[in-house]
């Protein structure tokens, strides 16, 4: 049962990315082709199976390869009339064991490839995750979707389609061609010029079906993405009457993918006669010589029928070679789109946010009360941290910081400040000032351009994500809530948390009554984006998450931004409980909000104006005053 819609708490009028403070840069589009050598490399891991396919198809080919003996043994008895029923009865075998062979090889090969498309779509998932923030404000969520499914499965198409039964149907082909060149040279000469001249083509039009494929992939993760940004945000588009207007954008988009099919099946059209017409060519031109050569008694007809049995057992792999070309072509235009993710560098990996001199102690116990929650860093667990995080005064500081999202456009100037640990610190300031920029670089998803963020002394860039994140509860400004159960967003943060552990933080965000409400409490689902909670109710919950965390850093981020009067003192009752034995920084549009802060920060286009408490800043920051006379607090 989906938790109910309640009115409650209006949603918020509009969402801010967490850097609204300026623009990301654009993003190079631009992307390297994948090599066969690519591919192969996804099958290394099943070398083994991949060894047996090998191993079933030589034994297939050697029984394929016998059959037109066989044949030939037949109709020389006939011929003869000598007893022929167990050369019949050989050939019976050989066609039965062949196969057998060929299906318990078919099913060896798509176990395979499901296979190799489960190892990329784990370690793209895994790369996925593990991006630096930079790259997802780069990226549209659709397209990086659709590398998982789509392309992925063009991988799988690749594998199926030919590209190991081709290898060993390469045996029938040569064993093929040996046995017609001893039987007839003159007319595997036939055969092979009318071949070669749709060998060459193929491969000439494989490399435009790569190309092609690529930019169809390209075109189809946009689609992808524009239908996520649309459903997205569909009470927006239904409610500025933009239903139309979005639907011509993805139809043409649409629109845009249906091209690069139309021209792909375009040269697939051509590909396909070519092949068509070589096989025909070959046959009609053995089939017309070879019948002079049998009336002027040059070879025999047992003879002429062998070598048209070997014809069509070469032309059945070359038919194998001809799909595979194009499949693996196409493969490797969604193999490029799959590699350009893997080959970039996760946030651990990335250069410009490796830590200068990272140093760990097993002997330190944290920054604070509760260390964590689970897994490294986590509360009530063992933490490895350097020994210079507990002894200090001031648990977070911020010196010298310079940063921007574009180079060109710094958002923060020079900002130093210092929250004194066990206080509440709010920053505060007009919009587009850098508030939530300073908590983003807390939680090292951007790297100071200059200066440094410092906990407890450390420069968070000298301490490993995890043991740094496991000493912080973030609460961003949009308070996502992932579809799931209650319960599970709960323990995203502490999995070891019991029931009465959870209705406790969200009794603290008043919240634990509208969760009572329905039969299925704590397992009550949610969907997308929190879908059945109000704005404030998913704003509550982001934060009952972090409470359960009992990390000892708090970052709040316009924690009632979402919420009315009544929820909003209730909310001010928790943030001021939850800051009993931990240090806060919050981010606030609304004054009342923080009015009580320990610490009140007035951030400006980047820079730190003011700072003191609220009723320091009415006498000293004008700022401060002009935005504390919008919202009636003085």
């Amino acid at each position: 049962m989906t938790l109910p819609y309640s009115d409650a708490d209006a949603p918020p009028s509009e969402a801010h990315a967490p850097h609204s403070d300026t623009d990301a840069p654009p993003f190079d589009t631009d992307v390297p082709a994948a090599r066969l050598r690519d591919l192969l490399g996804y099958l290394r891991a099943h070398r083994s199976t991949i060894a047996v396919v090998v191993a079933l198809s030589v034994v297939g080919a050697a029984f394929s390869l016998a059959q037109p003996l066989a044949v030939n043994a037949v109709i020389a008895s006939v011929g003869a009339g000598e007893p022929f029923g167990g050369t019949v009865g050989v050939l019976v075998g050989l066609v039965l064991g062949s196969g057998v062979l060929g299906a318990i090889g078919l099913y060896l090969l798509e176990r395979t490839a499901e296979g190799v498309v489960l190892d990329a779509r784990r370690a793209l998932v895994r790369h996925l995750l593990r991006l630096p923030v930079r790259e997802y404000d780069a990226r549209r969520t659709g397209d990086l979707v659709s590398r998982v499914g789509s392309d992925t499965t063009m991988v799988r198409a690749a594998l199926t389609g030919g590209l190991v039964d081709a290898l060993g149907g390469s045996l029938v082909f040569v064993g093929a061609l040996v046995a017609m060149a001893i039987l007839d040279p003159a007319l595997l000469g036939i055969t092979a010029a009318v071949i070669a001249v749709a060998v060459v083509g193929v491969v000439i039009a494989s490399g435009r079906i790569q190309a092609l494929t690529q930019a169809s992939q390209e075109a189809v993760g946009a689609v992808a993405a524009g239908v996520e940004r649309a459903l997205s945000a569909i009470r927006t588009v239904r409610a500025a009457n933009a239903t139309e207007r979005e639907v011509a954008r993805l139809e043409a988009d649409a629109t845009d993918a249906y091209g690069f099919g139309v021209r792909i099946a375009r040269v697939g059209a051509v590909l396909w006669p070519v092949s068509g017409l070589a096989v025909q060519g070959a046959f009609l031109g053995v089939l017309g010589v070879g019948g002079y050569r049998v009336a002027s008694g040059t070879i025999t007809v047992a003879d002429l029928v062998t070598f048209i049995l070997f014809l069509f057992m070469m032309l059945m792999p070359l038919g194998q070679f001809f799909g595979a070309v194009t499949t693996v072509r196409s493969a490797l235009g969604a193999l490029a789109r799959i590699q350009e993710i893997l080959d970039l560098p996760t946030e651990e990996d990335d250069p410009a946010a490796a830590p200068r001199a990272a140093t760990s102690d097993t002997s330190a116990s944290g920054v604070g009360p509760g260390h964590g929650a689970a897994g490294p860093g986590a509360a009530g667990e063992p933490l490895d941290v350097p020994p210079s995080l507990e002894p200090a005064d001031a648990l977070l500081s911020f010196d010298d910081v310079t940063f921007g999202y574009h180079p060109a456009r710094p958002v923060l100037r020079g900002v130093s400040l210092v929250v004194p640990r066990g206080s509440t610190t709010a920053i505060v300031g007009p919009s587009g000032a850098g508030k939530s920029t300073l908590l983003a670089l807390v939680e090292r998803f951007y790297e100071p351009d200059g200066g440094a963020v410092r906990l407890a002394g450390t420069d968070v860039r000298e301490l490993p994500r995890a043991v740094l994140r496991g000493q912080i509860g973030y609460v961003e400004q949009e308070a996502p809530v992932l579809a799931g159960t209650i319960r599970e967003n709960l323990l995203m943060a502490a999995p070891a948390a019991d029931e009465a552990r959870c209705r406790q933080v969200l009794a603290s965000v008043n919240l634990l009554e509208r969760i009572d409400e329905v039969p299925e409490g704590l397992d009550a689902v949610v969907g997308d984006d929190g879908a059945g909670l109000s704005g404030g109710e998913r704003q509550r919950l982001a934060i009952a998450r972090a409470l359960l965390g009992a990390a000892p850093l708090l970052l709040l981020d316009e924690p009632t931004a979402s919420l009315d009067s009544r929820n909003e003192q209730a909310m001010q009752h928790a943030i001021r409980s939850a800051a009993e034995g931990r240090t806060v920084l919050i981010v606030a549009h609304r004054l009342a909000t923080v009015a009580h802060a320990d610490q009140i920060v007035v951030l400006d286009r980047g820079e730190v104006v003011a700072a003191g408490t609220h009723e320091a800043l009415l006498g000293s920051s004008p700022l401060y005053l002009e935005l504390a006379r919008h919202q009636l607090l003085v």
